[in-house]
């Protein structure tokens, strides 16, 4: 809208177009016929259209009046809420806390960096997942508060963006009960004989299980890669190969999706990072989260 629209001159006419008159709309708001119709003329001027058009005895808009009705509308519609919305936020007043979670994160791990603060009082959590870059564009243009991920945020000249490391997690190969007795025999070579499933490349932590095999001469039967942590999981616990978990999730693993662990992939561990635009962190929850991981350590 025009910077120099005046609302209450809106808000007359407004009144004008339900009221289908300008007699009916001044005897409603308790006004003279002469200060509605001037308010209403100052509208069509600030506007630069006709608004409003005799017919028969009353009035009807014009096609820039429709127009202008329809955006009416909107406004105090939207304003006779506002009382409303002020009472209820100020009734329950929201900790809002936005989040960033990087796609291929484990949903049980993201859960446990988040328990110090899931308990806090009105907390109003907004979670969004996405492609790392993606949610680092959105960090720096502050749509988020933080972003959990698995790496640290990358360096740039451009973006100043603060690493803060939540903790690792050894990682170790679980098996569902079809295979865990073909995948105890030989381990770790017997990798290469039974279905093995792994995270892409996208997961910072695939390099490193990549590694893991080049040191002990193990090609893997690789029947499936998977972004998603879950579904890695889901199609494992399925008996569709054997696949590799953090420490930090076995007790879900053995006890919700029934799988058993049958080895330990040495010496590779799954990092957790969160990423922030401030040095000195200034959200209360931020800070929360950050000072719990430390104690952890």
């Amino acid at each position: 809208m025009r910077a120099d629209l005046n609302y209450k001159h809106l808000y007359y006419f407004w009144v004008v177009a339900k009221e289908g008159g300008i007699s009916r709309a001044a005897s409603k708001l308790d006004m003279a016929v002469q200060t509605i119709s001037a308010q209403v003329r100052e509208l069509e001027r600030s506007l630069g259209y006709a608004l409003l058009k005799p017919a028969g005895r009353g009035l009807v808009l014009t096609s820039a009046g429709i127009a202008a009705m329809q955006q009416a509308d909107l406004i105090f519609e939207l304003g006779e809420k506002l009382p409303e919305a002020v009472r209820d936020a100020m009734s329950t007043p929201a900790v809002r806390l936005s989040v960033g979670i990087s796609d291929g994160l484990p949903k049980l791990v993201v859960h446990r960096l988040l328990q110090p603060i899931l308990m806090e009082p009105h907390l109003r959590l907004l979670c969004n997942e996405g492609e790392f870059d993606d949610l680092l564009g959105d960090l720096a243009l502050h749509r988020l508060d933080i972003v959990l991920a698995d790496r640290p945020a990358p360096s740039n000249p451009n973006i100043k963006l603060y690493s803060h490391a939540m903790g690792s997690s050894p990682v170790n190969w679980y098996a569902s009960a079809e295979l865990y007795k073909s995948a105890k025999k030989d381990f770790p070579h017997c990798l290469a004989d039974v279905p093995v499933l792994l995270p892409t490349s996208h997961n910072d932590v695939r390099a490193r299980i990549d590694r893991w095999f080049e040191q002990r001469g193990i090609r893997p039967s690789v029947v499936g890669e998977f972004e998603d942590s879950a579904l890695l999981k889901t199609f494992g616990a399925s008996g569709m190969g054997v696949f590799p978990a953090v420490e930090w999730v076995r007790e879900d693993l053995l006890n919700r999706d029934g799988v058993r662990k049958f080895g330990s992939c040495d010496g590779v561990d799954e990092n957790f990072f969160a990423i922030g635009t401030e040095r000195k962190v200034q959200h209360l929850l931020v800070q929360r989260l950050l000072t719990a991981r430390r104690a952890s350590f």
